[in-house]
């Protein structure tokens, strides 16, 4: 961790915070699948019913699910690799899979025409795209 007074330390910040931020939201989205994987695949069998992809939930669900586990767990790692080490690249791999699994969520809202969802995923997705960049500095 660089010092309070130094220019970077800002920089450091961004990254712990946006790492910590992505390992929160996949960490509980993807542990919330595992948990409750019969009433998620309920629940997304009945919301792509209509869309092409209503033959393959099972399949995008287990695929999601470890996509978003991959982005907690690498973001989680880079909070704690950034804290004890400095370094930025599990923060970077961690924003660089959550960033991925937000363009296969909204893939899926737009295929399931859900479009207010899938315009909630932006704010989350430009995140991502925030975090790769801060990653990248320093």
């Amino acid at each position: 961790m660089p010092a309070f007074e130094s220019t970077q330390f800002t920089v450091w910040l961004l990254q712990a915070l946006c790492a910590a931020f992505l390992a929160i939201l996949f960490l509980q989205s993807g542990l919330d699948k595992v948990v409750d994987w019969k009433g998620n695949l309920g629940w997304l069998t009945g919301h792509f019913a209509k869309s092409p992809l209503r033959g393959v939930v099972p399949l995008m669900l287990g695929v999601i699910t470890l996509l978003e586990l991959s982005s907690g767990a690498s973001s989680a790692a880079g909070v704690v690799a950034l804290v004890f080490t400095g370094s930025a690249f599990l923060a970077f791999l961690g924003a660089l899979l959550s960033a991925v699994s937000l363009v296969c969520l909204f893939f899926g809202q737009r295929m399931a025409k859900d479009y207010a969802g899938a315009g909630g995923l932006v704010p989350y997705f430009l995140l991502a795209l925030a975090a790769l960049y801060f990653t990248r500095q320093g």
